[in-house]
C-alpha cells in the first residue's frame, strides 16, 4: 500500500482500533460483573448491577456496526480529519453513556442523545462526498474543497452539548 492511500485512511484505522480496545473494556467489565455476582463464570444471574451492565454493552454492541459504517463512509467519501475527530467524539460520549448506564439510567442520556447527533453529522458527511461524486460524475462540479471546509468548519461544534 503507497503512502498516499495509507495516509488518507490512518485516522480512521486509529479510531476504529480504539473502538476495539473499548469494546474489550466493555467485554472485560461484563465479565468481572458476571463473575462477581455468582463466581461461576458467564451466566446471567439476574443481579440488577449485573443487568446493567449487560444492557449496556448489548446497546452499545447494537450501534457499533452503524458507527463504523458511517465513520468509514465519510472519512473515505468525504473528509477524513473531521470524520475522524467525530469518531473519537463518539467513543467518548459512548463510553459516559456506559459508565453512566452504570449507575443511574438516567445518567446515561445525555450520551445515548450526543451520541445519535454525532451518528448524524457522520451520515450527513458520508451524503456530502456522494452527491459531490454524483455532481462531479455528471456536471463536472467538483465541490470537494467546499464540503472538506464546511465539515471542518463544523466538527467542532460537536463539542457543544
Amino acid at each position: 500500500m503507497d503512502q498516499e492511500t495509507l495516509g488518507s485512511i490512518v485516522l480512521l484505522a486509529i479510531v476504529t482500533l480504539i473502538s476495539v480496545v473499548q469494546n474489550a473494556f466493555f467485554a472485560s467489565k461484563l465479565e468481572h460483573e458476571s463473575k462477581h455476582c455468582n463466581g461461576k463464570g458467564f451466566q446471567r444471574p439476574g443481579s440488577s448491577a449485573f443487568d446493567r451492565v449487560y444492557t449496556a454493552n448489548q446497546n452499545c454492541g447494537h450501534a457499533y456496526p452503524t458507527f463504523l459504517a458511517v465513520l468509514w463512509c465519510a472519512g473515505l467519501l468525504c473528509s477524513q480529519a473531521p470524520a475522524a475527530f467525530a469518531g473519537l467524539m463518539y467513543l467518548f460520549v459512548r463510553q459516559k453513556y456506559f459508565v453512566g448506564y452504570l449507575g443511574e439510567r438516567t445518567q446515561s442520556t445525555p450520551g445515548y442523545l450526543f451520541g445519535k447527533r454525532i451518528i448524524l453529522f457522520l451520515f450527513l458527511m458520508s451524503v456530502a462526498g456522494i452527491l459531490n461524486y454524483y455532481l462531479i460524475f455528471f456536471f463536472g462540479s467538483d465541490f470537494e474543497v467546499h464540503i472538506k471546509t464546511i465539515t471542518s468548519a463544523i466538527s467542532p461544534l460537536l463539542l457543544i452539548p
